[in-house]
């Protein structure tokens, strides 16, 4: 009896601690985790992943699907996806790191590092600065050769075209979203740092923060035997495709490969869970709003939550019914992502899809909805 005494004693406090611990956002992640799966089914993408993080905490995880449609190899934590765009989150934490040490500066000329880059009005391509680059405002017309990029066109042709654009605006006050022209910051970090572009990121960020999964580039993903296939959509459905290297040749934006357990870390440093590798000063630097982003207010899932919204370098910052969010999505050929946390909740989330499919965003949007009501209740439950 004694035994059993204690041994309900035991649980009873296990449980008293659990609830001590408990996040207030676990009831809203428990049902979005599954309406994640359920709206995947419905829209028959092939595969997914998303998790939730608390502080240092995961307390959501699901997995879905397949990692090639008619396969029979599962999703799994670590089944590794093309993060595409989201890319830009950690070229800007890297870029930012350097400034910080002094080893690069926000102000510098693009030309320091790429003295061949040029536009029509060469007084105009003098004053883009690294800080311009990272932070989506060169006044260069949006997505700048992308078109090249997609014809599978490689950087060294695209470069010396730039000769043949003037800018839309002067550097520093309309915002203007690039692919190649923000992967110039790789030139910058590669000549200061004395190594290259995946080096460096896989010794400040992906190897101190164990995203074992995490790598660069079209070869280091083909490698992998736990990898997320590409899936496009048609008028009969989704359909593989091959996996194409054209946008990873700009490794900044575009070429980071890592798996939903990988982000989950990203996610923790971010929200400064491990300040050793991503200081508060880093931190605040790269979500520090920059030029506003008005396209971005007509999105059509998140156009009836959003308030304002800015570019900072490498990540987008929400104004989200009345509360910061620090946010990025991705796309390219078969693969879409989205990762976004409240600096003031220390809540983050982030999905990864192997089928091209509006319902990322759409589940997003609704996610954020749901938590900051939420916190919007326990703050009324608190003064009541």
């Amino acid at each position: 009896m004694m035994y059993k005494f204690v041994f309900c004693v035991l649980l009873f406090s296990l449980s008293a601690i659990n609830s001590l611990h408990a996040s207030p956002y676990q009831s809203v992640v428990d049902n979005f985790k599954h309406e994640f799966e359920q709206k995947l089914a419905k829209s028959k993408v092939p595969g997914g992943a998303l998790v939730v993080v608390d502080g240092d905490r995961i307390i959501g995880l699901n997995t879905y699907g397949k990692r090639r449609k008619g396969g029979s190899e599962k999703i799994d934590k670590d089944t590794v996806f093309r993060l595409a765009s989201v890319s830009k989150t950690f070229a800007g934490a890297l870029a930012s790191m350097l400034v910080h040490e002094h080893k690069l500066s926000w102000q510098q000329p693009i030309n320091t590092y790429i003295p061949t880059f040029s536009l029509q009005d060469l007084q105009a391509s003098q004053s883009i600065t690294l800080g311009h680059i990272v932070g989506q405002s060169t006044g260069l017309m949006p997505n700048s050769y992308d078109n090249l990029i997609n014809a599978n066109v490689k950087f060294d042709k695209i470069l010396p075209k730039f000769t043949e654009l003037s800018p839309i605006c002067n550097p520093g006050v309309c915002y203007s979203y690039q692919n190649v022209a923000f992967s110039f910051i790789e030139q910058a970090i590669e000549q200061q740092s004395g190594h290259s572009y995946a080096e460096l990121l896989n010794q400040r960020i992906f190897a101190p923060l164990e995203m074992n999964t995490a790598s660069i580039g079209f070869d280091a993903f083909n490698q992998l035997d736990n990898r997320a296939e590409p899936h496009v959509k048609t008028r009969l459905g989704f359909r593989k495709v091959t996996v194409r290297d054209n946008y990873y040749q700009l490794a900044p934006a575009a070429g980071v490969n890592a798996s939903i357990s990988d982000l989950a870390k990203w996610l923790m440093a971010n929200m400064g869970q491990f300040p050793a590798v991503i200081p508060k000063t880093i931190i605040e630097d790269i979500t520090t709003p920059g030029v506003r982003t008005t396209k971005e207010l007509r999105r059509r899932e998140w156009r009836s939550y959003l308030d304002d919204a800015h570019y900072g370098k490498g990540w987008r910052i929400y104004e989200f019914e009345g509360e910061a969010l620090i946010y990025h999505a991705g796309w390219v050929s078969g693969y879409v992502a989205e990762i976004a946390y409240s600096p003031k909740l220390k809540l983050g989330m982030a999905m990864l899809l192997n089928g091209e499919s509006r319902v990322i965003a759409e589940l997003g949007a609704e996610f954020w909805h749901r938590v900051f009501n939420q916190h919007k209740q326990n703050q009324q439950l608190k003064q009541s």
